[in-house]
């Protein structure tokens, strides 16, 4: 019979739903200022100029043009960031989290379990989003750089090398974490909004009549009566809303309150003064198409507005970064991915991770797409269309939570979504023209991010169902070993073991080889939940097999760290025995390699091979002390 022991002792992990409450809400709205919005505040850098591109490559830079780019750009921000982000999503929360996987995880919950329509949707939309990860830092950054051309055109062979030096040196300093100078990120992007909100109102009265981008008949106008033109802006105009994925993933680190007072509040009149900005000093100049967001700037002020623009991009690319590690460890701890090695680079906060191989892989990938491109405008053709699948697969998956989570009835839930889904839809479409000129890039990097994902779900599934089919009910092996009487050690011995009701290779190998078996023997299975933390009291459970044996399985949420030292701690305090100066943790190694008779084919059985030559030790990754370890190793196929 299992049995909860009560946990009065408050595990530190588990006290991070409530960690909005130790900082105010100024604090709070400071901080989502200079971490969530980075991405969708840097945008004006170069989505305006590259939506009218198209415009000006047909000779047709018209205050139509103008005023319906605009007008477009108007419709995105506030009906597909503040009303499906900020109003709706930010309500659809897997207890405070959001974000593609959280989103998968609360779905699989209202369903009652894993559905493969939903698994899918949700590892597209992680995939996809590590081909943004790569294009939002150089796009960012090099946009940013571009402007010391305006300052003088001495500048403009130095683009490339100044560029490639700042995102060498973002990188390299994620190992040695982020913390120290993040307090700094919440003022400098103030400053930066109230910059850019301030050039942006300066403009408007050059050329009042962009005002009427605000009426959406003027976008739909545009749109309607240019045909494929209208649909290319259109893709262009996406550039707009790319960090609005941003709003939804960072729920978890700020709370609901704090991003949408932002939002509502600060960073969207500041975009739109800006855009507005934009357009009447294009209206009143036309030659300042070519960089209107840097010509805002008076002469004397470009050179800081440059300074302070590379600043913003470096901090929007540091938002990007991090987002990646938080994902790449939801993936890992939800069975997506290997365990690759996490290191945390602060004491106080959990969030604060640095994955090294990710981090490398990412380093890699913006540096090509930089020297490959070259410039934020060619950049420009690659980026947004992965975004605007992700965003896709966020609606659908938004529908599920609707319909059987929220109850709704289906008829309205379809009413509902399908009004997202058409907006979603329409810019994936118009994104879709970019494939040709680079827009194959992160829809290539998603796909390949999805085979691997869906490469090591299905070879795990197969390696346990082949260990499960050689293993011993442990139910079994108990009487069996009352009955052989082997010879005891003293203390704790605790295998690690996926299935708590089969005896674990460790034990057989321990007992095969060296005939021997502790006082007191501990199976223990680490699951991963569908919520981001676990409660305290929720975190154990204890099952008494025999006088020797017991079992117990850890529960942790998909966006902690298993540290099973600091669990047993906790099963310690409310009454199991368990020294661990003087328990010995065994855990088995296995060797993996492909047979013949696999049942996926020979490449597939090759990359999972591999990704299992990635992974870390389970020591490593559950933070067991390695002077306390023995591993037992076995060769396997698969």
């Amino acid at each position: 019979m299992t049995k909860h022991i009560p946990v009065n002792a408050q595990d530190p992990e588990a006290s991070a739903d409530d960690g909005h409450a130790r900082h105010s809400p100024a604090a709070l709205i400071l901080g989502s200022i200079g971490v969530v919005y980075g991405d969708i505040g840097t945008s004006p850098l170069y989505a305006l100029r590259e939506s009218l591109s198209h415009s000006v490559k047909a000779d047709l830079l018209t205050q139509e043009a103008v005023i319906g780019a605009i007008s477009l750009l108007i419709f995105a921000l506030i009906f597909t960031v503040t009303i499906k982000y900020v109003l709706f999503l930010m309500r659809a929360d897997n207890r405070g989290e959001g974000g593609t996987l959280s989103l998968m995880a609360l779905a699989e919950s209202s369903v009652g379990g894993r559905s493969a329509a939903i698994f899918l949707l949700g590892v597209a939309g992680a995939a996809l989003f590590s081909g943004d990860a790569i294009i939002t830092p150089a796009i960012s950054v090099l946009s940013a750089v571009e402007g010391l051309e305006l300052v003088t055109h001495r500048f403009s062979e130095y683009v490339l090398p100044i560029t490639l030096v700042i995102l060498i040196t973002l990188f390299w300093v994620q190992s040695h974490g982020t913390a120290r100078v993040a307090a700094f990120f919440g003022p400098i992007m103030v400053a930066f909004f109230a910059v850019i909100a301030g050039l942006g109102a300066m403009h408007i009265g050059d050329a009042p009549q962009v005002l009427w981008a605000f009426d959406p008949r003027s976008g739909v106008d545009f749109l309607l009566e240019h045909g494929w033109l209208g649909f290319a802006v259109l893709g262009s105009v996406f550039l707009g809303v790319t960090g609005a994925e941003a709003l939804y993933a960072d729920m978890g680190h700020f709370g609901r309150f704090p991003i949408q007072a932002a939002w509502l509040g600060f960073v969207l009149p500041a975009l739109l003064l800006n855009y507005l900005g934009q357009g009447a000093l294009i209206l009143s100049r036309p030659e300042a198409i070519d960089n209107p967001f840097f010509l805002l700037a008076p002469d004397w002020a470009l050179l800081p507005l440059v300074l302070l623009s590379t600043v913003a991009t470096v901090i929007a690319s540091q938002a990007v970064i991090t987002g990646a590690f938080s994902i790449v460890r939801q993936a890992i701890q939800l069975g997506l991915l290997p365990r690759l090695e996490i290191i945390h680079t602060s004491e106080a906060q959990e969030g604060q991770i640095y994955i090294p191989r990710v981090n490398r892989l990412l380093l890699l990938g913006v540096l090509l797409l930089v020297i490959a491109f070259r410039s934020s405008s060619a950049l420009a053709s690659a980026y947004g269309i992965a975004v605007t699948g992700t965003m896709v697969v966020t609606t659908s998956l938004a529908f599920v939570v609707v319909w059987r989570d929220w109850k709704w009835p289906l008829p309205l839930s379809v009413a509902f979504i399908a009004a997202f889904l058409v907006v979603d839809v329409a810019f994936l479409a118009a994104n879709l023209l970019k494939i040709v000129d680079g827009g194959w890039v992160p829809l290539t990097l998603g796909a390949c991010a999805m085979i691997v994902m869906w490469t090591w779900v299905r070879g795990a599934g197969l390696l346990n169902e082949k260990t499960h089919a050689d293993s011993i009910p442990i139910s079994e092996l108990i009487p069996m070993l009352e009955k052989s009487q082997p010879m005891r050690a003293p203390g704790t011995a605790v295998f690690l073991t996926n299935d708590p009701k089969t005896a674990p290779a460790s034990l057989m190998h321990n007992i095969k080889h060296n005939k021997v078996l502790h006082q007191r023997v501990l199976l223990l299975c680490v699951r991963t939940e569908n919520r981001p933390r676990v409660r305290p009291d929720k975190r154990f459970e204890i099952e008494k097999l025999s006088e020797d044996f017991s079992v117990a399985t850890l529960h942790f949420g998909y966006m902690e760290s298993p540290n099973v030292p600091r669990a047993l701690a906790l099963m310690r305090k409310a009454g199991f025995v368990c020294d661990l100066m003087t328990t010995s943790f065994f855990v088995g190694r296995r060797v993996v390699k492909a047979s013949p008779a696999s049942k996926m084919p020979a490449w597939q059985d090759a990359l999972y091979v591999s990704l299992t030559r990635q992974a870390s030790s389970a020591p490593d990754f559950f933070s067991i002390p390695p002077d306390r370890v023995v591993e037992l190793g076995a060769q396997v196929t698969i």
